[in-house]
């Protein structure tokens, strides 16, 4: 399969955005700043409100680094799964009539960053590097008598 030149960088890109606005919504929500103006913090400890904030907080920024991707992308993926059949399906079927579509993207948007892995730019793809062992030089040839 042929790929762009340009894929791992756009990608990489794709998932830095993803991670930095979920993490936007998330501290929002825990503490009341960045997020939708006139929206105060949720009560510590409040489910599902600060729970979920401390969810898009803590796996928004390890999306957004590249760390952990895959992990932290499932569970950001689940919980925008959760959030939009226990709060937005119920109102109406489509995501356009319940209000429900950034949830929606959301998770389909962390489903793809997991599947597909963080992109060249990223902490995961760093380790991956620093723990790869060199190739192996060849041994030289055994002196012949």
């Amino acid at each position: 399969m042929s790929t762009h030149k340009f894929a791992g960088p756009i990608w990489s890109l794709f998932r830095i955005v993803v991670g930095l606005l979920f993490t936007l919504n998330g501290t929002g929500t825990v503490f009341g700043v960045l997020g939708a103006a006139g929206k105060s913090a949720a009560p510590l400890g409040q489910w599902p409100g600060w729970w979920a904030g401390l969810i898009q907080v803590v796996c928004g920024l390890l999306v957004l680094s590249g760390l952990f991707t895959t992990v932290a992308a499932v569970v950001a993926s689940g919980s925008m799964a959760y959030a939009y059949f226990t709060v937005h399906q119920p109102q109406a079927l489509l995501p356009s009539q319940n209000g429900g579509a950034s949830a929606a993207l959301y998770c389909w948007s962390f489903l793809a960053i997991a599947v597909i892995g963080a992109g060249p730019w990223s902490l995961d793809a760093l380790r991956r590097r620093a723990t790869a062992k060199p190739a192996a030089e060849p041994s030289p040839a055994p002196a012949t008598t």
